[in-house]
């Protein structure tokens, strides 16, 4: 499940960069003409040491917990009826054999979909934990921004960064980060609903 929490941060570090180029240019467009200002942040290092990243991966392990105890009582279940399908095969009628065959691939059709729709709910979990942490991260890089008339702060952290070269004495990443610990962790999001559904096995073929 951690795999799963730092890809979303790393989908949500581009929506970040997206954010920050978009208000940069805004204000600018309203700004009287003059000469262009720019810095440049890595969103992937903000985002990995941010205040309350921490704290919000491990609620969203805790809250996923008892899904993951729950999805392997499942399948330890279905692989029971798997294993006694097979050792009863032999001695079943064919009538009998595919009426048994047909309930466990239904067993497992239903697994998998209530696993797809838990994996959808996990996704908007996730984002909902990480939301403070971004709207914090990204509140601090735009009163930087304002506070020394930048034209448009840059992300080199995210996928989609065309950055390939820039001056380190235009890096703010350790001045929005040291912003960001001086204020603290944002409020935690409240408790979720995941709610613990199971997941099928793939059944090997007779």
């Amino acid at each position: 499940m951690r795999v799963l929490f730092r890809a979303g941060f790393a989908a949500l570090a581009a929506s970040l960069a997206l954010a920050g180029t978009g208000s940069g240019q805004t204000a600018t467009a309203n700004a009287p003409p003059g000469p262009v200002k720019i810095g440049y942040i890595n969103s992937a290092l903000l985002l990995q040491e941010a205040p309350g990243r921490a704290e919000a991966e491990a609620q969203f392990d805790r809250e996923v917990g008892t899904y993951r105890q729950q999805l392997q009582r499942m399948n330890d279940s279905l692989n029971t009826l798997m294993a006694a399908f097979d050792r009863d095969a032999p001695k079943l009628d064919t009538a009998a054999r595919a009426a048994r065959g047909k309930a466990i691939r239904d067993r497992e059709a239903e697994y998998q979909t209530r696993a797809r729709g838990l994996d959808s709910t996990m996704q908007a979990r996730q984002a909902e934990l990480v939301k403070p942490i971004m709207e914090r991260v990204q509140k601090v890089i735009e009163a930087i921004r304002a506070e020394d008339g930048y034209s448009m702060i840059l992300d080199v952290g995210a996928q989609t960064s065309v950055v390939v070269a820039a001056d380190k004495r235009l890096d703010l990443t350790d001045r929005v980060l040291a912003r960001l610990k001086s204020q603290g962790a944002p409020p935690a999001a409240p408790g979720g609903a995941l709610v613990p559904q199971p997941a099928g096995v793939t059944r090997p073929k007779k």
